[in-house]
């Protein structure tokens, strides 16, 4: 058992991070870095299960993905990034765990599902790769036997999987890995500048971690702050709502202004604020957040060799642990010849 316990988590390379990662992720992965063994997973053959006609963007996403990690304040020397295909070993766990699941089973996985679905209304094929990431997901937790794994609210069903399948193994061969489970961050989802229920960069309702005030100022600008269409405010003297109102769960997750927010809300709900004016404080917030988090990131774009350097150390530690591991699975499968 290490002095303390691990934590795996990890994203997919698939372009910069959003703020809808920093509050379902990141805030929680600081704060545990401090408290656990942490390794952050690039997961770069994920990625390829629905990119893998855009390599380029995976390969950029790698180093634009750690550069956003240290400048939200990851620590390498506390914690490791560690590239997904850079050791062998997940691909080698997953393709045991694929022997051991049931078909059916694996079908039934809810997320899988509405992703496929998703991928289906949009007349895009589905590779048997993207097919089976749930169980390379499981291969990546229970990898360097990982004992929490910090989670948005849609990834929860997926540890529940990961679960059933470290039983399944321990069952058969032995209790090898230890039953991982989930945490929520403080904020499980949050909802995108146009009030769809997630931030996503594919609808193109996010704010990026890398974005200029500018940028922010803009996004911000067409944010929608009636979601049901029940209420629309036609003039700034009308009672607005202020439950499900984008731009207020934004407030409540960024605006570090508690007077601020509170006053705004009371304002609001009298119809003596605009939208614009809780839209223009909002920016004002958002960029405050942000600026530190501009200024280390901007120095990382400058030293990608370090960038660089921290990747692989990172793959380094984990490898270590993921040979431990197989060693350990080969002997209890009884999968060793010589």
């Amino acid at each position: 058992m290490p002095e303390k316990q691990r934590i795996l988590t990890g994203m997919r390379p698939t372009g910069q991070l959003h703020l809808g990662h920093y509050l379902g992720a990141l805030e929680n992965w600081i704060q545990m870095q401090h408290e656990y063994e942490c390794f952050f997973l690039i997961a770069d053959y994920q990625a390829m299960g629905d990119h893998l006609d855009d390599i380029g963007l995976i390969r950029r996403s790698v180093l634009e993905v750690a550069t956003d990690w240290l400048a939200v304040g990851l620590d390498p020397e506390k914690s490791a990034f560690v590239i997904q295909s850079y050791v062998p070993e997940h691909a080698e766990l997953t393709m045991y765990f694929s022997m051991l699941t049931p078909l059916n089973q694996h079908q039934k996985n809810p997320t899988l599902r509405a992703e496929t679905a998703q991928l289906e209304s949009e007349h895009q094929s589905i590779s048997l790769g993207f097919f089976n990431y749930p169980i390379s997901q499981a291969a990546d937790i229970l990898l360097p036997k990982a004992h929490l794994v910090p989670v948005g609210e849609d990834q929860v069903p997926h540890i529940e999987y990961t679960r059933d399948v470290a039983r399944r193994f321990n069952r058969l061969y032995g209790d090898v890995f230890p039953m991982p489970r989930a945490r929520v961050g403080r904020v499980p989802r949050l909802v995108g500048t146009d009030g769809q229920a997630k931030m996503s960069k594919s609808l193109n309702n996010t704010i990026y971690l890398a974005d200029d005030p500018e940028a922010v100022s803009n996004r911000i600008r067409r944010m929608v702050t009636d979601v049901t269409g029940e209420n629309p405010r036609l003039r700034a003297t009308d009672p607005g709502v202020v439950d499900y109102n984008p731009a207020f769960l934004y407030h409540d997750a960024f605006n570090d202004d508690a007077d601020e927010v509170a006053e705004l809300k009371e304002r609001y709900t009298a119809g003596t604020v605009s939208d614009r004016e809780v839209k223009e404080r909002l920016t004002e917030a958002i960029n405050r957040f942000l600026e530190p988090i501009r200024e280390r990131r901007a120095w990382y774009e400058e030293h990608p060799d370090y960038v660089r350097d921290v990747l692989l150390a990172g793959t380094q530690r984990e490898r270590a642990i993921a040979q431990q591991t197989m060693d350990e699975v080969r002997q209890a499968m009884q999968v060793v010849y010589t």
